[in-house]
């Protein structure tokens, strides 16, 4: 159970995680969809959300097997090999054998497919530092606290862990 500001006087009262607080993290995730859906159409219009998210797990991640991909995103792994096969033909992505067994195949961000991923964010960076110049100073640090702790539950990788980015390999091996 957290402590959270509510209402106009700022008191602080503990907050279950029900029907207010659900509707709230909805809320502002419609917000979030829209800031990302503007940055993505904005810089690749021919790039869905589902397949950049794809961009993004291979950004923060590093190559993957589509297995282990379909289980972060949480979709069927022949879902997930429709999704590379149309980032690997534009140009988005690699799909390469692994050199320790020839079995195993893994995906990784082809050079366009980084520069994509870092265009969009510093789009999305520019609308989401608008939008929070707009919040008020005492609610920053707050904000800031329950929005960590949130992509820490739900198993987000830290923008400064993936952002530095992972060296791609220009060989024929598993890109790792």
């Amino acid at each position: 159970m957290g402590l959270v500001a509510t209402g106009v006087s700022k008191t602080r009262q503990p907050v279950e995680a029900g029907e207010e607080l659900v509707d709230a993290v909805l809320a502002a995730s419609r917000a979030l969809v829209a800031v990302a859906a503007r940055s993505l159409v904005n810089v690749a219009e021919d790039v869905t959300l589902v397949q950049y998210r794809v961009l993004v797990e291979l950004a923060a991640r590093g190559p993957q097997r589509v297995a282990d991909l379909a289980a972060v995103l949480g979709v069927d792994p022949s879902t997930v090999t429709r999704m590379c096969d149309r980032l690997v033909r534009k140009g988005l992505a690699y799909r390469r054998r692994a050199n320790a067994d020839r079995r195993t195949v893994k995906i990784s961000l082809a050079p366009a497919g980084r520069e994509l991923v870092q265009d969009v964010t510093r789009q999305r960076r520019a609308e989401l530092k608008r939008i929070l110049a707009r919040l008020p100073d005492e609610d920053r640090s707050p904000v800031l606290t329950a929005l960590r702790a949130f992509a820490a539950a739900a198993g987000e990788v830290p923008e400064q862990e993936w952002s530095l980015g992972w060296r791609l390999s220009t060989g024929t091996g598993d890109g790792s």
